[in-house]
This record gives C-alpha cells, sequence and structure tokens, in this order.
C-alpha cells in the first residue's frame, strides 16, 4: 500500500510537471509567438500572487479576530474586563435590537395587508365620510393600492411593563411607501388622492393581558408616545379643498390632525380574543401621573433682535412653548429681556413612562417669523425617580443659555385621606396662569339608548359635551343612530373637587339641538368605592328611557415629597444667597457653589456611516446617485458640523469634537445626518445618544440605527473625560493625544480649566467720585467669555463660574480684564497656567492684584485646573517607557498649520520643554515616533528632532527629513517636513499618516532622509544621513518616541 501510495504521487507530480508545458503546447497550436506566452505566464504569476496575498491577508484577520474573541472570553471566565469601555468595538451590549426577521414577515404579508386596507376603507371608512357632510355624499375610492414597498423596522427595544401581565415594545419604523389612493366627489367632478408617503417615528406595542391560554396575549395596544414625522404627496389636493366646508383647511392642517391622531392619548386596540373583559380600559387606561412645570426663569439667551442692519445689537422678547404629546401650553412674552423670569405653573397629563417626553421651546416674538432661541427635551422617567426635580438646563441650539424648571411628579391616589391635605397645600401656591390642581377627572364615555328622535323616521346624529367649570370637550359625532357608541375618554384638572359639578349635554350634531342633559356633582364620587362611579345615567330632558353609559373616575394628585427639598440650584453667573456675605467683611477666599468645577469634558468620535439614502438622483429618479453627506452635532448648547464627504453612502469621517457638559438630567447627544445639495440640503436620519448614559458608564462605542428613514447606520464613540488635579500624568495625556490628534478638526485637549470670579474691591472711580457699573471679561487663546454688568460699585461681587478647555497647559495662560459697562478698562491680571501645575491641587484662591487699577484694586477669584485622562492614557502609562535615552512624549498637534505634502497630510507639533541630549554618532541621530491608529486604519510617523548632525561644508546645513515608505517610491508613500534654517539641532515635531492596513504596514519598510537645500536657486540636496527601518520590527502599538542613529548615504541598508 505504501509503495502504491508512493508510486500514485509521483504520478501526480509528474502530471503537475507537464501542466506547465500545455501553454507552450498551445501557443505553438495557435500560431502564437513567445512573446505571448511570456505575457500569460506574467499574467497568471500576478494573478497567482495577489490571490495569495489576499489569502495571507483573510487567514490573518481571521487569527486575529480568533486570538482577540479567545482573550475576551478567557477574561469573561475570569471576571476580568467586566467594564464595558475595556472591551473591543466588536463586543456590544444593544439595548435596541435588529429585527431583520420581523421585516421578511412583513414583506410576504405586505399585499394581503394591502387587501385588508382597500376592505377597511371602502367598507368602513368611505360610509363615514359621506356621512359626515352633506357635500361629501358621493364621495368614494376608485383605487387602493399599498404598492410593493412594506414598512420596514430598524430596531426593537422590550421593557419591562408596569406590572406582570403587560410587555411593552417600542418599534422603531420607517415606511418610505409607493401607496396610490385615488378618490372622488362625483358632485363636484373632483379628483384627488395620494401617490406615495412617508411615515418615521416609534411606535410602542403593549401586550396586554397575558392570559394563561392561547393565543397567550389578550390584546395589542398601539400608539405613537411621539409625533412620528409625516410626509404624503398628494395629488389634486388644490380639486379637493374648493369643495365646500374644506375650503378653510389646507394640507398642512391635514397632515397635523393625521400625525396627532396617532399620538398618545390617542391609541388604537387590537382584540386578540373575543368579549374581552379588560378591553374599554385597555382602551383609555388611567394615566400614570401627572407632572407640574415651574417655569421659572431663563439666563443668557441669544439676542435676536438687531437694528441698523445688525451694527446694533439689542435684545429679545422671549416666551416658551412647553409640548407633551398633544398638550401644549405658551407662556407669556417678556419684552426685552435676555434674563426673563415667567413664575407660571402648568400641569400635564403623562399616559406613558418611560417614553413620553416634554419638550420647552423658546422663541423670540417677532413681527412677521419668531426666532428660536434654544430648546430642550426631559424624559418624564426623569421626574418619576426624582419626584421633585429643580434645575438649570442647558439649552440645545442657544449657545450659553439656560431654562429654569421645577418639576413634580403627582401620583394617583384612589382615596381621599390626603385631599385635605393636598388643598391646604395648593393654598400656599402662588400659580400662573391657574391654580394649582387638587385631582383629576376621567370620563369614559361608552354609549347611550333611546334616545329621542326630533323627526318620525329620522335618526339622530348625537354627539356629546362634557363640561368641568369652563372647560369643555366634545365626542365624535355617530351619524343615523339613536343608540350610539363613543367609546370616548376625557380628562380634566379639578381645583375643588369638593365644589365643583361635571355637566353633559347630549346634542344633534347638525342643528345643535338637545337631546338630553345630565349634571352631577363631584361630590358624589368621593363618597363613592375607589372614587368610582360605573353606571347607567337617566338623561333629564330627554325621552323615558333614555341612559347614558359611563365610568367616571376622580384621582387625588399628591405630591410623594417633603414641601421643601432644599435650596433652589444657583443659576449660572447669579449670586449664592447662602454664600453671599451680610456685612462688611473682606472674605479671604472665594466661595464658589457645590456645582463648580463638576464638569466633565465630552469626547465626541464621529467615526463614520454606513447604508445611506441616496438622495441625489437625476433624470427624474431613472438614474440613481449617491449623497454628499455631513453630520451635524447637538448637546449642551453646542453644535458642530462634520466636513462633507462627496457621492458616498458609506462615508468616513473620523473626525473628534470636545464639549464641556454637566450631569444635569434630560440631555442628549444628538445625530442629524444630511445631504449637501446647492439650494436645499435633503435629510438622511438622525439618532442620540443620552448624555448620562456616557457619563455613567464613560465610554458608549456603538453603531446606532437612524430613526426616520428606512436604511442607514452611525458609528460614534463618545468619551466622557473626568478633570483630575494631578500632574503627574500631564506628559502622557500630552503624547497620546498627539498620537490621537485626526488629520482634520481642533487640537484634543489636556486640561479643563475652571474659574470663579467672585469679587472685586478698590476699583477706581469714574469722574473722579462716581463708582464704575464693572463687569470682568476672561480669555484663553480665543475664547472669551464676560460677567454680568453689577450695579455702579467700587466693590462689585459676580459670584460666577467659567470652564476652558486647554490645549497646552505649558503654554497657555488666562487672561482677565475688569472694564466699565462702556468698555473702559479698570483693570488686568495674566495667570500663567504653569503657575497652576506648580501649586497645591492644581489651584489658586484668593486675592490678586489688578494691573493698571487703582493703588489697591484687586480681585477675587479661585482657578483651579484639571488634568483630562482618557482611557488610552491610563492603558498606556504602564506599558509606554521613557528609559534608554528617549524624549520626553510630546504635547498635541496645533490646529491652522497643516501643510500638504505630497501625497499626505503634515502637522506641525508643540515642540517638546526639553530633549534628552542623545549620545553623539557618526552622522547624528534622528528621533522618530511611529505607531498604528486602530480606529482611524493608519500608521502614523511624527518626526520629532534631529541632534548632533555633520555638517558637511563649512556652512551650517538648512536640514528637512523626508520619508519614504518602500517598496513603493511614488508620490503617495513620500513625505516631507518643513526646512530649518542654519542649525545641526533642528526640532521638528510634525506628523504624517498613511492610509494603509496594519498587516500591509508590518510588510513595509520606512526609509528616512535628513537632507539640506544647498540653495534657494538650486534644485540640488545635500545628504546628511539616512535611516532604514523594518516596520515587522517595530512595535507599533507602543506609541513612543526613539532616537536613531544615521547612516551614510551610501550604505546599503
Amino acid at each position: 500500500m505504501e509503495r502504491r501510495g508512493a508510486g500514485l504521487a509521483a504520478l501526480g507530480a509528474l502530471g503537475r510537471r507537464l501542466l506547465w508545458a500545455l501553454p507552450a503546447y498551445a501557443a505553438g497550436l495557435l500560431g502564437l509567438g513567445a512573446g505571448a506566452l511570456v505575457l500569460a505566464l506574467a499574467l497568471y504569476a500576478g494573478w497567482r500572487r495577489r490571490r495569495r496575498a489576499r489569502e495571507r491577508g483573510l487567514r490573518l484577520a481571521a487569527r486575529l479576530q480568533r486570538d482577540e474573541e479567545a482573550a475576551v472570553r478567557a477574561a469573561a471566565a475570569a471576571g476580568l474586563g467586566a467594564a464595558r469601555g475595556e472591551l473591543p468595538a466588536w463586543v456590544s451590549f444593544p439595548d435596541v435590537e435588529r429585527a431583520e426577521w420581523l421585516n421578511k414577515v412583513l414583506a410576504q404579508a405586505w399585499p394581503f395587508f394591502g387587501q385588508y386596507m382597500e376592505k377597511l376603507l371602502v367598507e368602513n371608512v368611505a360610509p363615514s365620510i359621506r356621512a359626515s357632510n352633506s357635500h361629501l355624499q358621493t364621495f368614494t375610492f376608485t383605487k387602493v393600492d399599498m404598492g410593493e414597498k412594506p414598512l420596514r423596522i430598524l430596531g426593537v427595544r422590550a421593557h419591562p411593563g408596569t406590572h406582570k401581565k403587560q410587555i411593552l415594545l417600542d418599534l422603531n419604523i420607517s415606511y418610505v411607501g409607493d401607496v396610490q389612493i385615488d378618490v372622488e366627489v362625483k358632485k363636484f367632478f373632483c379628483k384627488a388622492g395620494v401617490k406615495g408617503m412617508q411615515l418615521h417615528g416609534m411606535l410602542r406595542i403593549i401586550l396586554e393581558p397575558l392570559l394563561g391560554d392561547v393565543p397567550i396575549v389578550g390584546a395589542l395596544t398601539m400608539f405613537f408616545i411621539r409625533r412620528p414625522t409625516l410626509d404624503i404627496n398628494w395629488t389634486g389636493m388644490t380639486n379637493l379643498l374648493d369643495i365646500p366646508g374644506l375650503s378653510s383647511m389646507s394640507d398642512t392642517m391635514i397632515m397635523d390632525a393625521i400625525a396627532s391622531y396617532l399620538v398618545l392619548p390617542n391609541r388604537l386596540l387590537v382584540p386578540l380574543v373575543p368579549n374581552l373583559h379588560e378591553a374599554a380600559q385597555l382602551r383609555c387606561p388611567l394615566p400614570r401621573g401627572v407632572v407640574r412645570v415651574h417655569l421659572r426663569g431663563a439666563r443668557d439667551l441669544r439676542s435676536k433682535d438687531r437694528f441698523m442692519g445688525g451694527l446694533v445689537e439689542g435684545k429679545s422678547d422671549p416666551y416658551a412653548v412647553l409640548r407633551v404629546g398633544t398638550q401644549v401650553v405658551t407662556s407669556r412674552v417678556i419684552d426685552n429681556n435676555l434674563n426673563p423670569t415667567w413664575d407660571e405653573v402648568y400641569e400635564f397629563i403623562v399616559h406613558e413612562v418611560p417614553g413620553q417626553e416634554m419638550e420647552v421651546e423658546l422663541f423670540d416674538k417677532d413681527p412677521d417669523q419668531d426666532d428660536l432661541l434654544g430648546r430642550m427635551k426631559l424624559d418624564l422617567g426623569e421626574v418619576l425617580k426624582a419626584r421633585v426635580l429643580e434645575e438649570w438646563f442647558p439649552l440645545q441650539e442657544g449657545d450659553r443659555g439656560r431654562l429654569h424648571l421645577r418639576l413634580e411628579w403627582l401620583s394617583l391616589m384612589s382615596d381621599t385621606c390626603k385631599l385635605d391635605e393636598v388643598l391646604e397645600r395648593n393654598r400656599t401656591i402662588v400659580a400662573k396662569p391657574d391654580p394649582p390642581s387638587a385631582a383629576i377627572l376621567v370620563v369614559y364615555l361608552d354609549r347611550a339608548e333611546e334616545l329621542p328622535t326630533k323627526k318620525p323616521g329620522k335618526e339622530p346624529n348625537p354627539m356629546v359635551q362634557v363640561s368641568v367649570q369652563d372647560v369643555t370637550r366634545e365626542s365624535k359625532v355617530v351619524y343615523n343612530t339613536s343608540a350610539p357608541v363613543w367609546e370616548d375618554a376625557f380628562r380634566f384638572f379639578l381645583h375643588d373637587p369638593i365644589n365643583q359639578d361635571v355637566d353633559i349635554q347630549v346634542k344633534d350634531d347638525p342643528r345643535q339641538s338637545s337631546l338630553g342633559s345630565l349634571s352631577l356633582p363631584l361630590a358624589r364620587l368621593l363618597d363613592a368605592p375607589e372614587l368610582t362611579l360605573d353606571q347607567p345615567f337617566q338623561l333629564q330632558h330627554s325621552g323615558p328611557g333614555s341612559r347614558l353609559y359611563m365610568k367616571l373616575v376622580l384621582r387625588v394628585l399628591f405630591l410623594d415629597a417633603p414641601e421643601s427639598s432644599g435650596p433652589a440650584p444657583t443659576p449660572p453667573g447669579q449670586p449664592d444667597p447662602a454664600a453671599s456675605p451680610g456685612g462688611t467683611h473682606q472674605p479671604t477666599h472665594a466661595s464658589p457653589d457645590p456645582q463648580f468645577g463638576t464638569e466633565h469634558v465630552l469626547r465626541i468620535h464621529l467615526l463614520e456611516a454606513e447604508n445611506l439614502i441616496a438622495k441625489d438622483n437625476f433624470f427624474k429618479g431613472v438614474v440613481r446617485g449617491r449623497s454628499d453627506p455631513y453630520a451635524k452635532v447637538r448637546v449642551a448648547g453646542r453644535v458642530f458640523r462634520s466636513r462633507v464627504i462627496k457621492e458616498d453612502l458609506n462615508p468616513r469621517w473620523n473626525e473628534v469634537y470636545e464639549v464641556i457638559v454637566d450631569n444635569v438630567p434630560g440631555q442628549d447627544v444628538e445625530f442629524d445626518l444630511f445631504d449637501k445639495d446647492i439650494d436645499k440640503d435633503d435629510f438622511l436620519g438622525r439618532c442620540k445618544v443620552p448624555l448620562r448614559q456616557t457619563l455613567s458608564s464613560r465610554i458608549v462605542d456603538k453603531w446606532l440605527p437612524l430613526e426616520e428613514v428606512k436604511s442607514g447606520r452611525l458609528h460614534v464613540r463618545l468619551e466622557s473625560l473626568a478633570p483630575r488635579p494631578s500632574a503627574a500624568l500631564l506628559e502622557q495625556v500630552l503624547h497620546t493625544n498627539s498620537l490621537l490628534q485626526p488629520a482634520r478638526g481642533e487640537e484634543l485637549s489636556a486640561a479643563l480649566l475652571s474659574v470663579f470670579v467672585d469679587r472685586a474691591a478698590a476699583l477706581p472711580l469714574r469722574k473722579g467720585s462716581k463708582p464704575p457699573a464693572a463687569f470682568a471679561s476672561l480669555a484663553v487663546r480665543d475664547v472669551s467669555v464676560k460677567t454680568k454688568t453689577c450695579a455702579p460699585t467700587a466693590e462689585p461681587v459676580w459670584d460666577e463660574g467659567f470652564s476652558f478647555l486647554i490645549k497646552r497647559p505649558h503654554v497657555e495662560s488666562l487672561e482677565l480684564q475688569v472694564k466699565e459697562e462702556g468698555g473702559q478698562p479698570l483693570g488686568a491680571l495674566s495667570l500663567p497656567l504653569p503657575q497652576l501645575l506648580a501649586s497645591e491641587g492644581l489651584a489658586l484662591d484668593g486675592w490678586f492684584p489688578l494691573a493698571g487699577g487703582g493703588p489697591g484694586s484687586q480681585i477675587l477669584l479661585r482657578a483651579q485646573l484639571g488634568v483630562l485622562v482618557s482611557q488610552q492614557v491610563e492603558v498606556g502609562a504602564s506599558s509606554v517607557s521613557l528609559d534608554g535615552g528617549d524624549a520626553a512624549p510630546q504635547p498635541a498637534e496645533v490646529p491652522g498649520e497643516e501643510e500638504h505634502g505630497a501625497g499626505g497630510l503634515r502637522q506641525r507639533l508643540v515642540p517638546a520643554e526639553s530633549h534628552p541630549e542623545p549620545a553623539e554618532g557618526p552622522l547624528g541621530r534622528l528621533q522618530l515616533t511611529l505607531w498604528y491608529h486602530g480606529d482611524e486604519r493608519k500608521l502614523v510617523a511624527i518626526v520629532h528632532a534631529c541632534r548632533k548632525l555633520r555638517p558637511v561644508s563649512k556652512e551650517l546645513p538648512d536640514p528637512y527629513v523626508s520619508l519614504v515608505l518602500l517598496p513603493d517610491r511614488s508620490r503617495s508613500t513620500k513625505r516631507k517636513t518643513s526646512v530649518q534654517k542654519k542649525t545641526l539641532n533642528p526640532d521638528f515635531n510634525e506628523r504624517f499618516e498613511w492610509d494603509i492596513s496594519l498587516e500591509e504596514a508590518s510588510r513595509r519598510k520606512l526609509e528616512a532622509h535628513v537632507k539640506s537645500t544647498l540653495s534657494f536657486m538650486s534644485r540640488e540636496k545635500e545628504a546628511l544621513g539616512k535611516l532604514h527601518l523594518d516596520l515587522a520590527q517595530v512595535d507599533l502599538s507602543e506609541g513612543g518616541p526613539h532616537w536613531y542613529e544615521l547612516r551614510d548615504e551610501r550604505s546599503s541598508p
């Protein structure tokens, strides 16, 4: 057997050898020359080489993935690396799951859904429309086609229910359909319809009640927590709106009405079992609670009123619009005030938590169009947790503006044991525009029977009006019946349930003639079990058997919190009353509020996006193009905008933004994507991350599905950096920032400077005797802020805190000026940040003399510095060695000094404070940092300096360094530093990048040449030395600077 196997192997080897002769035989048979044969062999060899390289890359990637996965699983088994930030990017903890299987089910069932919708519209909706208006008696649906594009579900998130018989599901839905629905009103020869529709939003589905028998779930309840985005492409809308009775409407009003109908408190109930007893309760459940909102005031709003073509800056006339679902209220307008105070109280019914949000928008009242001053959103689940929440909330798109709100969660009580306490507490509340409520009344209007007919043989069209005091609600109209079924619910706030009544009128809608009435004292409810009445009520002034079936439920609103939950938070820019001295004693230290210096720095990495929508179509959509995407990032009142990526549906930005944030609840990091166009930019989707999630977990690295579009997702990395009052890791922070610095964007921050300006003393008087109305302006680099202007006094008290992002603490300084209201200087202070670095705790607190002021002019402030230590710094602090003569880590790069070299980007870095002098080599030494940036998939080289170069001539050289990534010597692989004049010890500190994979980088060699320019007119270069590095022998994960000896240009590598 062994000899037989050896023989077969020999025959196989001989056969393979003969196959090599096959091309020569074929060439001779076809009459081809030797050149064609050589060309064919060369093509085959090239193809085989590329195939082997691809196979090696795949094997290496698979091995790396297996190793990484094995390491993570071993760490998890050992109980290590539990923190999410320590795990690689592919390990995710999604709270929103993709449900592609559900989309496949919907695609399969969509044609049958279209049949159902056609039957529903023709048999149910059309008769109701014909009966609703005498002008629409000839209304018909002529075509109902739901199209071929089904509804898509982009993500599913499950919540625990409020009890064990309930499951909550949030579905992020997107419908971009080719639906076509045509209608006709023959009486007016009118044809109209819908041709295409888009619907995007978050649909909540409640599975309730859960049963112990099939189908397990008793009913489905569906609604939108927030108003969805709805866009309908109307056809013939102008003709339809010309019909009498519809002329007062518009397409915008129609879409608003449709969208509002989909939002809470409206619900769609789909019973899954017959005779479900809980159907009425599920259709109109009791609210979860009531939120009482105290609209206190706002600070630092933007000035929108400008005069004389914008030369003169005025103020604003702010007012607020508050929304919870379909509940909307508007405050009064405060004229000419950037720091308005409203002191108004509003109450909102909350149906679902978590999920329901309160949105507040501030506007500047104008004669034409009101300007937006800022907005904020808050999940009402935060109020439920805190019971009482009072904060100065930052305004999105409002710059430094903040809004002061106090929110109270009022629980619903089913007994009157706390009613007297509630009424007594409400008497102490000064509330505008309405007094505070003590209870709510929910009226479930079910049906009526045996209503009277005004004309024989003519059935009425009954509707119901329910009134409490001066608030009236109306039911829908049920046509042509004396036994209508409404199944509707109405909710009322009650200020004094002991003395109030509920009045009910049943009317025949077209003539508004009364069919019966009922008046019920609410005191009767207070004596009922669980404050509930569920029974038929005999109608007055109606037929003998006319009855109205209703359920009335009263609930007392109780604030389960102490009357005073502590002092109100001190607003930014206003003095803390508790900290203000009552006498004339001059303090020795500043007295900041407890929130001073507690800010974090949020570092936002906008990485990439996938599967975006193609918006650039040509020839009316026949030819599909791409998009030119860019992103807008909104957080803490700041708006950042990325660069535009041309014609790419999978763009990579790799941009970093930094913003100072605090831990005020309700803040989100919002991302909006757009397609850049010549006229109006097209919307590509949006997503958001709760800020508290980032602050609590420190790092969030995830792919976010885009909402309100049919496809697309965004990859972001958010990192929360807490300032540390220690300079031990500052050099490592500066070095790591230089490695992580993206090719575009501002320099990464190394520290956070917090300054509390308390007061000033002995300011010079103006015009000999009058005290000045003074303010203080503070500036770091090009960022400047100023305090409020105090009333005229020589000893103003500001009590304001500010924060600045610091790029290079060793060289920056804080510049402070005290000025009079007209701009005349009263004194100045320059505080170098190295002085803070040398102080204990990186803080200075006390009185500082003002230069240029009076003889005793001084200012009291506290300045403290916190170093921003990222996760990379913590990991690298133990692995990056500074021994062996290496230079200290280099600080970060300077934005604005970018230069485009040959095929790549060159960036100037800040030179280190000092370099350890290397030992003198034969031709000198070159200091380099080589590192692979995994997030951006780039090889990074930083040329720091040269030392002890050997001059070739009597004159000092003008050295520069050129880099080539071998074996390719093309323009795309070459980089070059700037030229340093007349020196043997040049400092470059410049960074270069190559877009290559880690595997490709490990196969490359880096060649560095140190040269000198001979003259301005000559292209000849003078060689000073070279360096040849095999990158396979370099640890590209270390990222530390190293000294390398230069060799002669004529020497072999």
